[in-house]
């Protein structure tokens, strides 16, 4: 497969991260299940929302499957590291986004940049975190 399949030249947002990260999916030989689709699709949504709500605006994304591993990076411009906001109203929008990616996935990691930072998930392809 060709590493950059997975990446995305802008414009893009959370739905064409999703396309993408679907069609990757699509390429494996045993299909996923759909709940490791399903959570995967919705760590991408979170974390390039954040990014374009939280962390300044989307700086890239990529999407490499390997095997049965899933990575997706998403780069924002942001220094900010995510955190999750004590909640006062549990009636309140919002809030669950982070709590949920450290949920979905195996591993998470955030990377200072010069500009910002790159969170990198893992996530299992043939399986739930």
């Amino acid at each position: 497969m060709d590493p950059a399949a997975g990446r995305l030249r802008q414009p893009f947002t959370a739905a064409t991260a999703r396309a993408r990260v679907r069609r990757l999916l699509d390429t494996r030989a045993t299909p996923s299940p759909r709940t490791v689709v399903d959570d995967a699709l919705l760590v991408v949504t979170e974390l390039v929302t954040n990014a374009v709500r939280h962390g300044g605006g989307l700086a890239g994304f990529d999407a490499r499957l390997d095997g049965d591993v899933l990575t997706v990076s998403v780069t924002d411009a942001s220094p900010a590291l995510p955190h999750t906001v004590p909640r006062s109203d549990p009636a309140a929008p919002g809030g669950f986004g982070w709590p949920l990616i450290q949920q979905l996935s195996r591993k998470v990691t955030v990377t200072p940049t010069t500009t910002g930072k790159t969170i990198e998930v893992v996530l299992h392809a043939d399986r739930r975190a």
